[in-house]
């Protein structure tokens, strides 16, 4: 029975959640370290683009930031529910979807990660234009976002196709 999952299509899959991971990993220690150097808050600065570290306690974007910790604990319950119903459905798809799904994994286990030791998700990048600022996020979101981006476009379009 195992063995039917420690197959290649298994270890690709793994290497995907942990590559995304380990990227996220190091991007986040990479600022908290240099905020540590720096006493300023805005790590780097552009037109467009800034390097800000601030301290998420909510969920995507800041949503339902918290001081409460029975709430935060609550949410945290439900990104680990999440994460593995991701795991289930990564097992009973296949191929564009499998990927979307392992992508969205790789990203939810880096924030997760985040939420259990420091008790809160560094987000640090800041896209701006004519004093619009968009959500400050992190790489682990980047990868959520694309693998929901990849599951609209598989059902919207190539679902469509395939009936």
């Amino acid at each position: 029975m195992i063995t039917k999952y420690l197959s290649k299509n298994f270890y690709i899959s793994l290497f995907v959640v942990i590559f995304i991971f380990i990227l996220d990993r190091i991007s986040k220690i990479y600022v908290i370290n240099l905020n540590e150097k720096l006493i300023e808050s805005d790590l780097f600065n552009s037109t467009f683009l800034n390097i800000t570290l601030i301290w998420n306690s909510g969920i995507a974007f800041g949503l339902f930031s918290l001081n409460e910790s029975f709430y935060y604990d609550l949410i945290t319950l439900l990104i680990i529910i999440i994460i593995l119903i991701l795991l289930i459905m990564v097992s009973k798809t296949e191929k564009f979807q499998k990927y979307s799904y392992l992508i969205i994994v790789g990203g939810g286990l880096g924030n997760l990660f985040d939420r259990i030791f420091y008790k809160a998700v560094p987000d640090f990048i800041d896209i701006h234009y004519n004093g619009f600022h968009w959500f400050i996020f992190n790489i682990a979101d980047i990868f959520i976002t694309i693998g929901i981006i990849c599951l609209i476009y598989d059902e919207v379009f190539l679902q469509k196709r395939n009936r």
